[in-house]
């Protein structure tokens, strides 16, 4: 009898924990504003993106960014890509300089794809001054031409800059 219940309480935890995901998973955004008044270069930014071995071997879509925090700076990187430069190959990790308004903690990021090749990042992590690192872990298909992406700003300013 022991067996048995045991088993049953064994049975409940397996199943409740395979039916959550902890994971976040990105979400697409029917709308985004990109906020262009403000100071372009005040602060630097290394974004490191890792494309996923499970990506097209090569594409030549074209890759965007943006990425901000909770108070509504907003960093914006148009055209990442250069397939002259063999960016954002499979099993590869391109790195970028991109300057744009000094930010507090990143709490959002967004990719935007546009093309017909296709492409799958693993993960995005940006580093800037003054701030923790902060990783976006990826590892699906971008759609095209839709930002998609992570907001985990929650009922901030953030929130109401993006869906505008």
């Amino acid at each position: 009898m022991r067996a048995l219940f045991f088993l049953l309480i064994l049975a409940f935890f397996i199943s409740y924990s395979q039916s959550r995901s902890i994971i976040p998973r990105p979400q697409p955004l029917s709308s985004f504003k990109i906020n262009t008044t403000q100071n372009a270069g005040t602060c630097s930014f290394t974004v490191s993106i890792r494309t996923s071995c499970s990506s097209t071997r090569y594409t030549r879509d074209r890759i965007s960014l943006s990425f901000g925090d909770a108070y509504g700076n907003q960093v914006y990187a148009p055209r990442l890509d250069n397939p002259r430069s063999r960016t954002f190959e499979r099993c590869s990790t391109d790195t970028f300089q991109i300057n744009g308004p000094c930010t507090y903690q990143i709490c959002y990021l967004y990719l935007y794809r546009s093309g017909y090749d296709g492409w799958m990042p693993y993960d995005v992590t940006v580093y800037g001054y003054n701030m923790q690192p902060v990783t976006f872990y990826y590892n699906v298909m971008i759609p095209g031409d839709m930002w998609y992406g992570f907001n985990y700003c929650y009922g901030t300013k953030a929130v109401s800059l993006a869906t505008e």
